[in-house]
């Protein structure tokens, strides 16, 4: 794959300028909610927002937001045709996600918007959304770095943070979030202040806090034990304060994503909003003092969504074929776009605190079934991203049966080059981590589907007492066929 810009530059030349006020957000994790939070805040305040995530989840739509809403697909048509036939007039030879990105930016010029998130593709120097003008980003960000795509960024996170802190402009603020890493803050520093000369902004996490029924209104509680799940679900938001320079006082929130680590993510948005009240440049471009205030960052992050990431779902039985009509009986399933070591370790730390935070009363045994597929990209391997989730540390009175189907996700809209790990090498790895794991081998004819591995699921459950609930990780596209299926 070569890696450059001079196609989509090409490209866009011969398309309407594009204008936009842009903030964009590079990182290996946690890119996605930042950008979320971000656009979530900023349509609060009354901007009219687009913003580009990729890889969409279920279609290509749903990757280019417009005020909310996933664009429409004769707009989108329209606008992809037009970039196709710019593309093979000239013989630009673009990829898809230059054609993509080009698609969008064009779109998002047309609607007339007052500002765009963009996320990063892959890497951040020299991806396709890296070519839009110095002029138009207000801030640059970048979220969680590790080891990912190394074949395309390098072999080190200090390689891959170089690559990633690309994006950075001279003059303008790069809140870089949270690091694991020291190296990556090494590369980060070099880059963003020594070579390019943007000013670099260190975010922190956002703070945990008590219920506080003056300010959030009445607890929200968490989802009670079932007869077929024997722990309580978190509640649905949890209340967080953030400090932002600008403001005399925390501002108080209620953060509606699950897992530890959306603090961090929920940081990184916190300081590109004060960044966007405090520096010049944004401040001359847009309104931001006037719209951006404590009530509409709160209302902002209350109404963020981002789906596929720490996700639970109740199927019902009648819908697996489970032999039951009952519409409140249910399979209850834990969706998350798990898909190197990194998110896998988060996963699997969230599962751990939900079973220490509540475990199963008694003698019962508690069910967990995963259902996993993966995308080959190598040099990643299967055994590096399933490790820490197979092998994630279980509270001691818990008892747990685990079991394991292995799937090949469906193939991926406009992503040809996308293509899973065989199901049977997953098998394999899964063996090599544990042994006792009970795998599901498809009966003769039976498909592997999502569908078939969850009435598996199920049935197991059942022989085994009937409590616990299966996790889907591995992809965003084996998440993306479950949404299609079940959603």
């Amino acid at each position: 794959m070569d890696l450059s810009l001079g196609r989509i530059k090409v490209l866009l030349s011969h398309l309407p300028q594009y204008t936009l006020p842009t903030i964009h957000i590079a990182g290996t994790n946690g890119k996605g909610s930042v950008s979320s939070f971000v656009a979530s805040i900023l349509q609060a305040s009354g901007f009219r927002v687009g913003s580009f995530n990729s890889p969409h989840l279920i279609s290509v739509l749903d990757s280019i937001i417009i005020n909310g809403e996933p664009v429409g697909s004769d707009l989108y048509n329209g606008a992809r045709r037009l970039v196709e036939d710019i593309n093979s007039g000239l013989g630009i030879e673009a990829t898809s996600f230059e054609l993509l990105t080009a698609t969008v930016l064009m779109l998002f010029e047309s609607a007339k918007l007052d500002i765009v998130v963009l996320e990063v593709g892959m890497g951040g120097l020299t991806d396709a959304t890296n070519a839009v003008p110095d002029d138009v980003i207000l801030v640059s960000a970048l979220t969680a770095v590790d080891l990912d795509h190394q074949k395309f960024l390098g072999d080190t996170v200090g390689a891959i943070a170089r690559q990633k802190a690309g994006i950075a402009r001279k003059g303008r603020p790069f809140v870089v979030g949270p690091q694991k890493y020291p190296d990556v803050m090494v590369s980060v520093r070099i880059v963003v202040e020594e070579e390019v000369g943007a000013e670099l902004v260190c975010a922190g996490p956002a703070a945990t806090r008590t219920w506080d029924e003056a300010v959030d209104g009445p607890p929200e509680p968490a989802v009670r034990a079932t007869s077929s799940l024997p722990f309580r679900r978190p509640a649905a938001v949890r209340p967080v304060s953030l400090s932002l320079p600008c403001f005399p006082d925390p501002v108080l929130a209620l953060l509606p994503l699950q897992g530890d680590h959306q603090l961090d993510n929920l940081g990184v948005a916190a300081s590109i909003v004060s960044s966007l009240l405090t520096h010049s440049y944004s401040t001359q471009r847009l309104p931001f003092g006037s719209r951006i205030t404590p009530s509409t960052i709160a209302a902002g992050i209350r109404s963020t969504s981002w789906a596929g990431r720490l996700s639970f779902h109740d199927v019902p039985l009648s819908r697996l074929g489970g032999g039951t009509e009952d519409p409140d009986e249910s399979l209850v399933v834990l969706v998350d776009g798990a898909h190197n070591p990194a998110s896998a370790s988060v996963l699997a730390s969230y599962m751990s605190h939900l079973l220490e935070s509540t475990p199963v009363g008694g003698s019962e045994d508690l069910n967990l079934t995963f259902v996993l597929a993966l995308s080959d990209s190598p040099p990643k391997t299967p055994l590096q991203t399933l490790s820490p989730l197979l092998s994630f540390e279980r509270a001691m009175d818990v008892k747990i049966n685990l079991r394991a189907a292995a799937l090949e996700f469906t193939p991926v809209e406009g992503m040809p080059w996308v293509r899973p790990v065989p199901s049977s090498e997953i098998r394999d790895v899964i063996k090599e981590i544990d042994g006792d794991i009970g795998l599901w081998t498809p009966r003769e004819g039976e498909r592997e589907s999502v569908a078939n591995a969850l009435l598996w699921a199920h049935e197991e459950h059942q022989r085994h007492g009937g409590k616990g609930f299966v996790c889907i990780a591995g992809s965003l596209y084996l998440v993306a066929d479950f949404y299609r299926e079940y959603e």
